[in-house]
C-alpha cells in the first residue's frame, strides 16, 4: 500500500535545522513556475526551484504551445491585424466567464506586448505567419493563429475578431520550444534547481506566513527556508480522482482524456487549503470536443432529439462543454460526403444515406425531428444566414446528398482542470477571510486564474508565464 504523505503545514518552530536557505522557492518548473523563477531572480533575489519529475516542463512541454497574446503584437501587425488591449479585455471577459477576475483579464492585456517581448527575449521565436484554418492546434511553424472562437458569434459581436494564438516557430506541438526556451534562461540564470524533489508540506511561523517547505528527495526529507515567499506552480488536479469527486464528478468519465501530467494531482492546491487559502472554480474545466474543429465548422451537431444546439464554428472548447453538460454527451455530427472528404480528420462516418429521412431512421432519432433540423438550416443556407446559431457565413451551405453522421457518443473529450487557489492579481494567496496569507504565491493551474468557466486555447501557457513572473518578482520584493 502507497505511503499517504500529509499535507498539514508543519510550525516553524518544529523545523530542527534548515536543509537550505534562500530568498524565494518555486514549487514546480512548468512554464509558471520557470517564469516565477526568472522573475524572482531577475528581481535579484536567490531562488530555490524544485521539480517533482526528472526534469523542469510538466504539463506546459506537452501541451500544443498556443500562447494567447494581443494588443497589437509584432506578429499581428506583420499579419495585418489591428488589435488593441480593449478589444482583447472584452473578448476574454465574455469567452473566460462567467464570474472571470476581470482585475486580472486587465493586467494581462495591458501588460501583453511588453510580455510577449519578454518571451522572445527568453528564446521563444515566433514566425510572422497566419494559419487561417480552424485546428486544434498549427502543425506547421505559422506564428498566429485564431484559438478561441473570436470569429464565432456571439463574441464577434462583442469585439472586433481578431486572432491572438501564437505559436512559437516550430513544427507540431510547440509547447516543447516554449519550455525549452524557459528552461535555458532558468539554466543561464543563478537558479538552483533540484530535481526529483516533491514538495509535501508548507512551513508557517508563528503569524501563519509561509517561511518554506518541506521536500522529499529519494525518500529523504529536507526544509527549505524561503526569506521572500513560496510560489506554488505545481498544477492542477486532473489526476486525482478523490478531488475530482469532490469538485468536479462530471469529469468522472471513461470518455474524458485527461490532459498534463501524474504530477497534477492537486497536492500544491491542498497544501495551501490546509493553511487556510481559500478555492474558486473549482468546478470549472476546459473540455476539447470529440470532433475537430475543421470538421465541426461546416457540419450540423445534433443532439439525441436531432437538433442543433449551437453553433458550430464555436471554439471546440466550448462546443465541448456544451455537449458534456447541456447534452449529457448524445451528441451527433450530421455532414455531407463533400463536407467529409474535404476535412480530413481521425473520425469515420457511422452511418450513411441518400436522404435524411433514411439516416434518420438509420440513427434511431424520432421520426421527423433531424428532416425538420435539416429542413430549416437548408432553407436559410441557400441564402447563407443561420437565423437560429448565427453560425459565420463562411460555413453556411446547405448538406447535399449522400449524407453521413458520426456517432459522437462515445467520443473523447480532453479535459483538465480550471479551478484553483484564489489569489490577488500579483500572486500571494488568500484565506477565507479575503486576506492575504503572508509569502504564500500561486499561478499557472494551481491558482484559479483568468478562465473561469470559460476558455481559449493558449491562456493557460500565457498566463501562467505572465502572472509566474508577477508573482515571482512579488516574491523576491518581499525578501529584500
Amino acid at each position: 500500500m502507497a505511503e499517504t504523505i500529509s499535507v498539514m503545514p508543519v510550525a516553524a518552530s518544529e523545523v530542527g535545522a534548515w536543509d537550505a536557505d534562500t530568498d524565494v522557492v518555486v514549487v514546480g518548473l512548468g512554464c509558471a513556475g520557470a517564469s516565477a523563477a526568472l522573475g524572482a531572480a531577475e528581481a535579484g533575489a536567490e531562488v530555490i526551484a524544485l521539480e517533482r519529475a526528472s526534469d523542469g516542463g510538466g504539463a506546459s512541454a506537452l501541451a500544443g504551445g498556443v500562447i494567447y497574446l494581443g494588443g497589437g503584437t509584432p506578429v499581428q501587425k506583420a499579419c495585418g491585424f489591428d488589435d488593441t488591449a480593449e478589444d482583447m479585455f472584452r473578448f476574454l471577459v465574455a469567452a473566460c466567464g462567467p464570474d472571470v477576475d476581470e482585475a486580472k483579464v486587465a493586467r494581462y492585456c495591458d501588460g501583453s506586448l511588453e510580455h510577449f517581448a519578454w518571451l522572445v527575449d527568453h528564446g521563444v521565436p515566433f514566425k510572422s505567419t497566419f494559419y487561417a484554418d480552424p485546428v486544434y492546434e498549427v502543425l506547421t511553424d505559422d506564428g498566429l493563429m485564431y484559438s478561441g472562437g473570436e470569429e464565432a458569434w456571439p463574441f464577434c459581436d462583442i469585439a472586433p475578431p481578431v486572432p491572438r494564438g501564437h505559436c512559437p516557430q516550430i513544427e507540431q506541438r510547440s509547447g516543447v520550444l516554449l519550455m525549452r526556451g524557459l528552461l535555458e534562461s532558468v539554466a543561464d540564470a543563478p537558479i538552483d534547481v533540484r530535481s526529483d524533489t516533491m514538495v509535501t508540506r508548507l512551513v508557517l511561523d508563528g503569524d501563519g506566513a509561509a517561511v518554506g517547505v518541506i521536500a522529499r528527495r529519494f525518500g529523504v526529507d529536507m526544509a527549505l527556508r524561503a526569506r521572500g515567499g513560496v510560489v506554488v506552480a505545481a498544477g492542477g488536479f486532473a489526476f486525482n480522482d478523490d478531488m475530482l469527486g469532490q469538485h468536479a464528478p462530471w469529469l468522472v468519465d471513461e470518455r474524458c482524456y485527461r490532459l498534463g501530467t501524474d504530477g497534477d494531482d492537486g497536492r500544491g492546491i491542498r497544501m495551501a487549503q490546509a493553511a487556510g487559502a481559500a478555492v474558486r472554480h473549482m468546478d470549472a474545466a476546459e473540455v476539447s470536443a470529440p470532433a475537430p474543429p475543421n470538421l465541426l465548422a461546416p457540419s450540423l451537431l445534433v443532439n439525441g432529439a436531432g437538433q442543433r444546439f449551437i453553433n458550430e464554428d464555436v471554439y471546440h472548447g466550448r462546443a465541448g462543454q456544451a455537449a458534456m453538460t447541456r447534452q449529457d454527451k448524445e451528441v451527433y455530427l450530421v455532414l455531407d460526403e463533400e463536407i467529409f472528404e474535404a476535412n480530413p480528420s481521425w473520425l469515420k462516418i457511422t452511418w450513411a444515406a441518400g436522404t435524411v429521412a433514411e439516416l434518420e431512421a438509420d440513427m434511431g432519432l424520432p421520426a421527423g425531428a433531424l428532416r425538420a433540423t435539416v429542413d430549416v438550416y437548408d432553407r436559410h443556407a441557400r441564402d447563407g444566414h443561420d437565423p437560429l446559431f448565427h453560425k459565420h457565413p463562411r460555413w453556411v451551405r446547405p448538406l447535399r446528398p449522400p449524407y453521413g453522421a458520426i456517432d459522437l457518443r462515445r467520443g473523447l473529450y480532453g479535459v483538465f482542470t480550471l479551478g484553483g487557489l484564489q489569489t490577488q492579481v500579483t500572486g500571494e494567496v488568500v484565506d477565507l477571510d479575503g486576506d492575504v496569507i503572508p509569502g504564500l504565491y500561486a499561478v499557472g493551474r494551481t491558482a484559479s486564474g483568468i478562465p473561469a468557466f470559460g476558455y481559449v486555447s493558449g491562456i493557460s501557457l500565457g498566463e501562467g508565464t505572465f502572472f509566474g513572473r508577477i508573482a515571482g518578482r512579488r516574491a523576491a520584493a518581499r525578501s529584500a
